[in-house]
């Protein structure tokens, strides 16, 4: 048994405790010694292939013995009692920091290409290496498939591409070949007398001479089955190199622990896609080509999709019924109610559209016959553009904006109640006429509420955003609904995911 001083022992203790909450037994238990004690305890490489590593080193209390020593030269001062222990537990501690570090700055990450971009940077520092590039190819076969690089151009990636899948560490991996639960290290690859041709040529073309390739395997799956593997990420060197023991140690506890975020985000992405999807199937494939008025639309919706929709469609007498709205609740239900209300209004309308408030009123009563829990909001216009002239009327929905040369303005609608609100639904109706070249702008609510601002605020925002397009830009309805879009949404609220989704249907009278 050690002999350990009362202050040593309490001075470790205590240090563990504040960096890691965990006492000295659960500091062996967790985070074991990889490789041999004498290596823990050895100076670690300050490079590997030339890059410097951003591991911190742990600072060490016992200077080791140089190889080769000359006999008169002075021994070496004894140790102090369990200086050699605290020497491994320093080195303990500053990876678990590392560890600590890496990981909290993945966890910030919300969108799937950011964490792999983060899992390729992180996993190169503590590897040692420059670039690298993770292949995401879940085993379930439900995607999405993507590859990213780190330091490698899409170029680059292309040729890599080219290498038959199983020459490549990462294809080895990711076809469940032996040898690479655990990881492929390639240390040499132009010593290697089986390397592929097209691999050693496209190798000494982008300038790396070593692989490191380890799986992204949650372990929630409890399992090495092919099917619950995410994908592969592989690490390269510009020089033979390959990473020690410690390093692989510290990256398989980061790949494996980045491996249940990315799982997360996986199947966000995912719901993500299906409510894009459905939504996208329940909205009009394109616009129609109507003589005397050009039409734009634009749509956002949020991870687990919403309920607002806009329609626009063909009537008889050269005429054109468009509509927006936006039905309560989100996901699937709500998608699915979205869907047939817009189908039911198109019914409508076809049958009166000519009345924009009996249009409504039968959606309203339909709505409060079939879906008892739900409300909606709504706007249908009767659009005749010979004569430039909009009737149109609105259930608790905000006002169109009517945006020209010479004005800006929003058109004054009467003030009404959502749908399936009251009893029995009604409101006047009112016409807009508009000058040649002006757009009506008809939107949701979702545009004003992404902006986290009072009502009051975000429909200034959006009057200032339209009043102060380019003179070029009012000339195309899409390009002024981006601008709509950018100015009142900036620093990328415009295409990112949100609570809300956003609908905007730009009409241009010629």
């Amino acid at each position: 048994m050690l002999d350990i001083s009362l202050r040593v022992r309490v001075h470790v203790e205590t240090l563990l405790a504040a960096q890691n909450d965990m006492g000295v037994c659960d500091a062996f238990e967790q985070y074991a010694l990889v490789g041999k004690p004498d290596a823990m305890n050895a100076p670690h490489p300050p490079k590997v292939a030339g890059i410097d590593s951003t591991v911190p080193a742990p600072a060490h209390t016992v200077a080791p013995v140089a190889a080769g020593t000359s006999p008169a030269a002075p021994p070496n001062p004894p140790a102090p009692p369990g200086a050699v222990l605290q020497d491994r537990l320093a080195g303990w501690v500053s990876d678990l920091t590392t560890l600590h570090e890496l990981t909290e700055r993945l966890t910030r990450t919300s969108a799937l290409d950011e964490a792999l971009q983060e899992l390729l940077r992180a996993g190169a520092a503590l590897v040692g290496a420059r670039r690298g590039l993770v292949v995401l190819e879940p085993g379930d076969g439900l995607g999405p498939d993507t590859t990213i690089g780190l330091g490698l151009a899409r170029a680059d990636l292309g040729h890599i591409e080219t290498v038959p899948r199983s020459a490549l560490s990462y294809g080895r991996i990711l076809d469940g070949l032996p040898g690479g639960e655990d990881g492929v290290a390639e240390p040499d690859l132009f010593a290697e007398e089986g390397l592929h041709p097209r691999h050693r040529e496209v190798a000494a073309r982008l300038g790396y001479a070593a692989s490191y390739a380890v799986p992204l395997t949650p372990e929630s799956a409890g399992s090495t089955d092919s099917a619950d593997r995410l994908g592969a990420v592989v690490w390269l060197y510009d020089e033979p190199a390959e990473p020690n023991e410690r390093q692989r140690h510290l990256v398989g506890l980061y790949v494996r622990y980045a491996a249940e975020h990315l799982a997360r985000l996986l199947e966000l992405e995912r719901t993500r896609t299906a409510m894009a999807t459905m939504s996208g199937e329940l909205l009009p494939a394109r616009l129609p080509r109507v003589a005397g008025v050009q039409l734009a639309a634009r749509h956002r919706t949020g991870p687990r999709g919403g309920g607002d929709w806009y329609d626009a469609l063909p009537l008889p007498d050269a005429a054109l019924g468009l509509a927006v709205g936006s039905v309560t609740g989100a996901g699937p239900s709500a998608v699915a109610a979205m869907g047939r209300l817009r189908a039911s209004l198109r019914a409508y309308a076809v049958m009166e559209g000519e009345d924009p408030v009996a249009v409504l009123s039968d959606l309203e009563l339909l709505l409060r016959l079939t879906e008892p829990a739900r409300s909606a909001t709504a706007l249908f216009g009767y659009c005749e553009p010979a004569a430039r002239k909009i009737t149109l009327a609105g259930a608790g929905h905000s006002p169109p904006l009517l945006i020209g040369q010479r004005r800006t303005e929003f058109v004054e609608t009467s003030v009404s109640a959502p749908l399936g609100m009251l009893a029995c639904w009604e409101a006047p109706s009112v016409e807009i006429l508009a000058e040649p070249g002006e757009t009506v702008l008809l939107y949701t609510d979702g545009l004003l509420h992404r902006t986290g601002e009072t009502t009051d605020r975000a429909f200034a925002r959006l009057h200032a955003a339209a009043a102060g397009a380019p003179r070029a830009l009012r000339r195309d309805p899409g390009a002024l609904a981006d601008h709509v879009l950018r100015s009142v949404l900036p620093d990328g609220l415009d295409a990112a995911d949100g609570a809300e989704d956003v609908v905007l249907l730009a009409v241009r009278f010629e």
